[in-house]
């Protein structure tokens, strides 16, 4: 690992300027919070830091609200522990809170925080190998033709990594959004789903956040009554694991029957992946086993496997299955 400049950051305006600023000896200049990704990045020698912004020394970035009228918000700062321990979030945002549980193992969840999970670059080894980042390596077809057991099933022609964030999946599925600061003071507000963007070895990140903006919080607009939810990670073992695919489920009940559904697929495609064939299934019926059946069908319809990961179009099929009837059933 290089040699690197260290700054605390103390406030938002303070970590906005040290990020546009120019380092000496140039180079790239990063921003830390939990720091879990950006560590293991540093280490494999994929980011080559001149300067760590350390985000971790802003006082008043790590807190949870909620409000009836507006929502709930997160702060970027907040651990996935708290996120997991929140009492209002698991009893109004359960499959958030299922999410994060899911997520990596306590030690991790102690210490990553939101922001820096949605903005974690993919968990690939051939992205994390700096060999494949040289001068005229095909990283795109050793990935094609080497061990992608676990990389997308979807939209994979150009890429098949796949989006890291177990609670980004959950969090799509509520219709989250990220707020970022930048220069001058600018604040945006961006739907999280349109945030994450399809990852490539060539670009150093893989949401729209700009090179001198930070992401202060994210918010979830407050849910209709009667909406039900429910969150499942499938792994091979009961253990710490990397997930085959992750499903959370929204739904808006009136009287017996589904008014709207929200069905999100995670670490099946580059991107968290609406299932909007099956959610347009469901509107305006009661959930049944046979509906929930045919919506699992209907989400994997199109899937585009590698030959190595064929195992988890079924896989995915069932969770969907699963998953709805959890939502609707508190299965």
């Amino acid at each position: 690992m290089d040699s690197f400049e260290w700054v605390d950051a103390t406030s938002v305006e303070h970590a906005v300027a040290l990020l546009g600023s120019v380092s000496e000896p140039g180079g790239p200049i990063v921003a830390k919070a939990g720091g879990i990704d950006l560590v293991d990045l540093m280490k494999e020698g994929v980011v080559r830091p001149a300067r760590v912004v350390n985000l971790r020394s802003i006082e008043g970035l790590d807190r949870i609200a909620f409000d009836e009228g507006r929502g709930l918000s997160i702060d970027a700062l907040v651990t996935l522990a708290q996120i997991e321990s929140s009492l209002e979030i698991q009893r109004r945002y359960r499959a958030l809170a299922d999410a994060a549980r899911h997520a990596a193992t306590p030690q991790v969840r102690n210490a990553a925080t939101i922001g820096g999970n949605l903005l974690q670059r993919p968990r690939c080894w051939y992205l994390r190998n700096h060999y494949f980042h040289g001068e005229g390596v095909d990283a795109a077809a050793a990935l094609a033709r080497g061990e992608h057991q676990y990389h997308a099933i979807f939209d994979n022609a150009e890429c098949a990594l796949v989006h890291a964030s177990t609670p980004a999946t959950a969090l799509v599925a509520y219709g989250a959004q990220v707020h970022l600061a930048g220069p001058g003071g600018r604040e945006r507000t961006v739907p999280l789903a349109e945030f994450l963007r399809p990852p490539r070895f060539e670009q150093d990140r893989d949401t729209t956040i700009e090179a001198a903006e930070i992401l202060t919080r994210v918010t979830v607009p407050p849910l209709p009554p009667g909406t039900r939810a429910a969150y499942h990670k499938q792994t091979e073992r009961d253990s710490y694991d990397w997930p085959i695919c992750d499903v959370a489920v929204v739904l808006e009940m009136k009287s017996d029957a589904i008014a709207a559904a929200s069905i999100v697929l995670g670490w099946v495609a580059p991107t968290p992946r609406r299932a909007s064939a099956s959610e347009q299934l469901l509107i305006g019926k009661p959930l049944t086993e046979a509906l929930a059946r045919e919506a699992g069908a209907r989400a994997v319809t199109g899937a585009t496997p590698l030959p190595k990961n064929r195992f988890k179009v079924p896989i995915l099929e069932a969770v969907v299955r699963r998953t709805l009837l959890a939502a609707a059933f508190g299965e």
